[in-house]
């Protein structure tokens, strides 16, 4: 029996400034941005009621840290109306909706995002 728990925790993203991510993520996800910078680097915004956070870390940024592939997909209930709110934001599209249930996008510091209609 393993005591590591088959449940995440956090993903962590690197950002190159911490505040104006907070600033983003909270605008893409319709949330208020709120969520307080601990120790001048690190930005927690909970995903949901199970204790999963999106970490924004400025700390762990450089230049070759983004992501080039999603490490994760945001969830939506309605792919064509996740794609123009995204497109509507002047975010940088990476593809069209795929397949009818996904998209990939980049965040402003190069990471590749997706969103999935599961």
């Amino acid at each position: 029996m393993s005591t590591v728990l088959s449940k995440a925790g956090a993903i962590f993203i690197p950002v190159r400034d911490v505040g104006e991510a907070r600033e983003w993520y909270s605008s893409i996800l319709g949330l208020e941005p709120k969520f307080e910078i601990i120790s001048g680097h690190l930005c927690c915004i909970p995903l949901d009621n199970n204790g999963l956070n999106l970490v924004l870390d400025s700390q762990i940024y450089n230049e070759d840290s983004y992501f080039r592939s999603p490490a994760f997909h945001f969830n939506t209930d309605d792919i064509d109306e996740a794609y123009h709110f995204i497109k509507a934001r002047g975010v940088e599209m990476v593809t069209d909706i795929e397949n009818g249930h996904w998209f990939n996008f980049k965040d402003p510091d190069g990471n590749m995002l997706m969103i999935c209609k599961c």
